[in-house]
C-alpha cells in the first residue's frame, strides 16, 4: 500500500527547513526515504541509490522555485552560474556514476559522514571568509566538478558546498546563496539523468521507478515542499532563527547518527 501521506509530511517538513534556514532539504530527504523504502520492503541493495536519485528529482522541482524566486530580487549572479554550470553538469553524471558503483553500505556511511559534518557546520556557524577572488578556468572546472560529483553522491542540491567556496572567493553572501540556489537546478537534473541511466537495469527496483528515481516519492515530497517553502521563508522573519539553526543541526546529526549505524 502507498503511503503518499507520509511523502507529503516529508516534503512539508523539508519546505519549512529550507524556507526558514536557506538550506536544501536533500539532508532530510535522504534518511527518511531510505527508512521509508526499508518499511516498505524495497530490495537493501537499492535502498540508498533510490533514496539519492529520488532525493535529486525532487531538488530539480524545489530549485526551479528557489531560482525563480532569488532572479526576482536580482540576486543571482548569472556570469559566475554560467561559469560553474558545465562542470556541475560533468561533475553530477560522474558523481551518479561513482554512486552507482558504491555498495549501499558503503553510500549509507559516506553519506552519514557527511551530514556529521554539515551538522557541525549549521550548529557553530562555521562559515568560509573571503580569501581571493573567482578562480580562472581551471579552478573553476574542478571546483565545479568537485561541487557536481559529492553533490550527486549524497543527493543533495550542493548549496553546503557553493556557498562556502562562493564566500570564499569574495562573493557577498546574500548573492552566493542566490547564485547557489541557481545552482542546485543543473546539479539536480544531471544528478536526477545520471540516477536513471544507471539504474535503469537494476532488476530488484520497486515498480513505479526509472532507475533509481521512485515517482510516488517524488511527486509527494516536491509538490508539498513547493507549498510549504514559502511558510519557512515567512517564519524566518518572526521566529529566533539562531535557536532554530541549532536545533537543525541537533536533528541532522541525530539522522546522521542513525545513517552510520545502519
Amino acid at each position: 500500500m502507498e503511503i503518499l501521506p507520509l511523502y507529503l509530511i516529508v516534503g512539508a517538513f523539508a519546505g519549512v527547513i529550507a524556507g526558514l534556514l536557506g538550506v536544501g532539504g536533500g539532508l532530510i530527504i535522504v534518511p527518511v526515504l531510505a527508512l521509508l523504502f526499508q518499511q516498505r520492503g524495497f530490495a537493501d541493495t537499492v535502498l540508498m541509490h533510490l533514496a539519492i536519485g529520488t532525493s535529486l528529482g525532487i531538488i530539480v522541482v524545489t530549485a526551479l522555485s528557489s531560482m525563480h524566486a532569488h532572479h526576482r530580487y536580482g540576486a543571482v549572479d548569472w556570469t559566475t552560474f554560467r561559469r560553474l554550470t558545465p562542470w556541475i553538469v560533468v561533475g553530477a553524471l560522474i558523481g551518479a556514476v561513482i554512486a552507482d558503483l558504491m555498495p549501499t553500505r558503503a553510500l549509507r556511511l559516506f553519506f552519514g559522514f557527511f551530514e556529521m559534518t554539515v551538522a557541525i557546520q549549521i550548529g557553530f556557524q562555521l562559515m568560509a571568509s573571503p580569501q581571493r577572488t573567482l578562480p580562472g578556468t581551471v579552478g573553476m572546472s574542478v571546483a565545479g566538478t568537485a561541487i557536481g560529483a559529492l553533490s550527486a553522491v549524497v543527493g543533495i542540491g550542493g548549496g553546503t558546498l557553493t556557498v562556502p567556496f562562493l564566500v570564499w572567493c569574495n562573493t557577498a553572501l546574500r548573492k552566493a546563496v542566490a547564485t547557489s540556489s541557481a545552482v542546485g537546478l543543473p546539479i539536480a537534473v544531471a544528478g536526477a539523468v545520471g540516477f536513471a541511466v544507471t539504474g535503469w537495469d537494476e532488476p530488484q527496483l520497486p515498480e513505479s521507478s526509472s532507475g533509481y528515481i521512485y515517482w510516488p516519492a517524488l511527486a509527494g515530497i516536491a509538490a508539498a515542499s513547493v507549498i510549504f517553502a514559502p511558510l519557512g521563508a515567512r517564519l524566518a522573519h518572526t521566529l529566533p532563527v539562531h535557536v532554530l539553526r541549532k536545533f537543525f543541526a541537533i536533528f541532522l546529526a541525530v539522522l546522521g547518527i542513525r545513517m552510520l549505524l545502519g
